[in-house]
């Protein structure tokens, strides 16, 4: 007489052992196992959240610059650099105050005079 429930372990481990002869791993759920290690790297991420995040980041330090050195030193410094030649004229292009800008720098103020 043999007993069943042996039968059916010594199945098991056969299946664990031809798995593992292949290269499978056992690993115990919620823990970091080789898979976890193994797997692709997302290799697709999208450029558009860092080029968001530094477009913010330009207008809000312009909006501090042309809160902090006044709109008409502003717009001298602006002009100067225009003026120039090369690179020059484009950070004078960059740094022109648009709407945005000159939003920011709107708030500022606004924050400023509710904190006297």
């Amino acid at each position: 007489m043999t007993d069943p429930n042996l039968k059916d372990f010594y199945g098991r481990v056969a299946r664990l052992q031809k798995a593992r002869a292949k290269g499978y791993g056992f690993e115990a759920a919620g823990t970091l196992g080789r898979s976890y290690y193994t797997r692709p790297a997302s290799t697709r991420r999208s450029i558009l959240g860092p080029i968001l995040f530094l477009l913010l980041c330009t207008v809000l330090l312009k909006g501090i610059i042309h809160h902090s050195i006044g709109p008409q030193s502003y717009d001298e410094r602006v002009a100067a650099l225009r003026a120039g030649d090369g690179i020059e004229r484009a950070g004078g292009w960059l740094m022109q105050a648009e709407p945005a800008t000159l939003f920011v720098a709107d708030q500022i103020a606004l924050v400023l005079a509710r904190m006297k």
